[in-house]
This record gives structure tokens, sequence and C-alpha cells, in this order.
């Protein structure tokens, strides 16, 4: 109970700290462009789950941050990285790039990303606020996070660290995640020449 609290002291620190150089609507929200590439695991993922990806969520306003909204997003993002065994797809299913929910309790960043996005949303967060993001890891490679929009910036909940950050305080390289207003469609954050993610063009 103690590491949780001061996990979650940490986290709703950026707030505040934000909030003090009143750079939260300004540099805290990741820049979004126009619509792009769909990710061909997301492609599959919605090809199974054809209602999950036919959303047209619409223009909504990034959700209030409170105290208790940071305190869920810790208590998710650590519980499903407990839960879950990071495992490759080859050795799960013996082929790359399947988006699946982690129902035999293993599975890599992008099924992390899933089941974060599905209890979030179970808990009364809109899936326009909750966006499968694709970014850039420091080594180069390729990693999926979930993005949270709220009005005090855009938070990333990530497999490999139990603490949420706002997204420009984690290192990555952002590329494209979901459109905030249709859950089958996907927007550009960066520009990027070598994509790390297999892709469909629309």
């Amino acid at each position: 109970m103690a590491s949780q609290r001061v996990g979650f002291a940490v986290a709703f620190s950026l707030v505040i700290s934000a909030l003090s150089a009143g750079s939260a609507g300004a540099t805290s929200a990741l820049a979004t462009g126009g619509k792009t590439s769909q990710p061909i695991g997301h492609y599959d993922f919605c090809k199974a789950n054809p209602r999950e990806c036919a959303m047209r969520v619409g223009k909504i306003q990034p959700a209030r941050m409170t105290n208790g909204l940071m305190r869920k997003l810790q208590q998710v993002n650590s519980r499903v990285n407990r839960a879950v065994k990071p495992l490759n797809d080859i050795d799960i299913y013996g082929r790359e790039e399947v988006w699946t929910y982690p129902v035999k309790g293993v599975g890599d960043c992008e099924d992390f990303v899933l089941e974060k996005r599905r209890m979030l949303n179970r808990a009364g967060i809109s899936l326009g606020n909750l966006l499968i993001t694709v970014v850039r890891k420091r080594d180069g490679e390729g990693h999926a996070v979930l993005t949270v929009r709220t009005d005090k910036g855009d938070f990333i909940l990530d497999n490999l660290r139990n603490d949420v950050r706002l997204w420009n305080q984690t290192g990555y390289r952002f590329l494209k995640r979901q459109s905030s207003e249709h859950t089958g469609q996907w927007v550009s954050l960066r520009e990027s020449t070598n994509p790390l993610v297999g892709a469909v063009r629309q």
C-alpha cells in the first residue's frame, strides 16, 4: 500500500507541475495530424471485433483529471502489468501482429493496451479518450501504449512501467494513434519514414 501511495503521488505531481507551468493545454497534449494507415494488427482485430472498431465517438472533450481519475489510471496500469505475462506473438500464436485481449494471461504490448482500454472504458471513460498509440522506443524498437486524453494533458499507460506519465515524460517518439472520433481510424502524430508495425492503407 505504501508503494502504491508513493506511485500515485509521483504521477499526480506531473499534473501539478504542468498546471504550475501553465502548459497543460499547450505542451502536455499530443498534436495530431491527418488520417493515416491503420496497423495491420488492428485491422485484423477489427475484422474479428467489428463492433469495437465501428464506433463514431464524435468530438468529445478530454476527460477531466482528478485525484480519483489518476488513481484509477495508476491502479489499472499496475494491475494489468502484474496480471499479464509478457510474451511475443511468435511464441504465443506462431505469427506476428496478433492483437487480442490477453485471456490466457500472456500477451505483447498491444494486448496489454487492449485490456487496459477495456477496463477503463468499463469504468466510465469514453473510448474517444482511450487511444491505442504506436511509438518508437529509444532503442528504435516499435512499441504500443495507451494514451488517455485529459484536460491536463495526454497520459500514457505502459506495460514497461507501472507509473503513469505525461507523454512528453516517456522518452518515446510518438508516431500515430487511434482517432479520438472513430475507433476504427488512425491519425498521425509525427512523420516516420520507417513504419514500425505492418499497416494497411485506407
